[in-house]
């Protein structure tokens, strides 16, 4: 069973949106945001609503190969191309004919390469190396990134053309700290998944998901994701996220006072933009946060109930 896109901020209601939209397309689309984000899942999701999702779906990482690399990586060679090349090597382009080449961490490719990807991308047509003709592929590219390609674009390090050409669809994927309230969503997810295998996770309590939904989590859902897997092997869950607390008392970043992850963001987003604090947000905006929180959970949690039948729902 494939992961899910976990959440329900506005900013992951927007991503299912897009993914939604542009699913049934062939347009090109770079998926950006931090580290750890999820943008691979994204990518797999697009591919898995597809027409294309009975095709490859092939995944390469620009960084973590040397272009020499990379390029036969990405196009393959024939025998006899370069000293060792003693057989055919079918290219990533070749093998995800007919379905999606995924292309992680595209801003760390280099200029040679970009041009020889924005070649492909123009005419669906690629030359392996040490080979006379182009060979003719179908693929729809989905890139990601964690860099910004417009700024590198504007530096000169990334191919302004092809920037252009990748990003006609672009997914931006919010870091979690950002979207606090879909911190308990994932904890529950995570700890479904994991409980089988790991026979823990029942003493995760609600005070544990509190307090996690205060850490700031630089490496984002990655992250959140290997803490949980920690806590459920060890045990020790008071323990681990004293240790967050500890580093998030250090960091400029982290929350200065603790609130319900549901109110979290609109106290940040207060403190940030208008310089106030816990004791400016008046009691009336509470309770009207707080009502609106307690109806969308009894909504959801009726329509959970009837299969998301409104009617039913609308009864009850």
């Amino acid at each position: 069973m494939h992961e899910q896109i976990i959440g329900k901020s506005q900013a992951i209601q927007r991503v299912r949106e897009l993914i939604d939209r542009v699913s049934n397309t062939n347009l090109n689309v770079v998926i950006t945001g931090e580290s750890g984000v999820g943008k691979e899942l994204v990518a797999q999701h697009l591919y898995l609503n597809s027409p294309r999702n009975g095709k490859p779906f092939i995944k390469v990482n620009c960084a973590a190969l040397p272009d020499t690399l990379l390029e036969s990586e990405l196009f393959g060679y024939v025998p006899g191309a370069f000293t060792g090349a003693y057989r055919k090597k079918r290219g990533k382009f070749e093998v995800a004919d007919g379905g999606v080449l995924f292309l992680d961490e595209i801003g760390d490719m280099s200029l040679p390469l970009q041009s020889k990807l924005l070649h492909v991308l123009e005419s669906g047509e690629f030359c392996p190396l040490g080979a006379e003709k182009d060979v003719k592929t179908d693929v729809w590219v989905i890139a990601a990134t964690n860099h910004n390609l417009e700024q590198a674009a504007s530096e000169k390090t990334f191919r302004e053309d092809l920037y252009h050409r990748l990003n006609i669809i672009k997914i931006f994927i919010s870091p979690l700290r950002k979207r606090v309230e879909d911190i308990p969503l994932l904890v529950r997810y995570f700890v479904d998944q994991y409980s089988p295998l790991f026979n823990n996770g029942s003493f995760i309590t609600c005070d544990h998901v509190e307090r996690l939904a205060q850490y700031v989590w630089p490496g984002n859902v990655r992250e959140l994701q290997n803490v949980l897997k920690r806590m459920m092997v060890l045990g020790n869950f008071d323990e681990i996220i004293d240790e967050l607390e500890d580093k998030s008392k250090s960091s400029k970043s982290a929350p200065s006072s603790p609130v319900p992850a549901w109110l979290a963001p609109e106290m940040i987003r207060l403190r940030n933009e208008k310089g106030e604090n816990l004791l400016s947000f008046s009691l009336k905006k509470i309770k009207k946060k707080a009502i609106d929180q307690v109806e969308k959970e009894v909504i959801s949690a009726v329509l959970d109930k009837t299969g998301w039948n409104r009617s039913n729902a609308s009864k009850i």
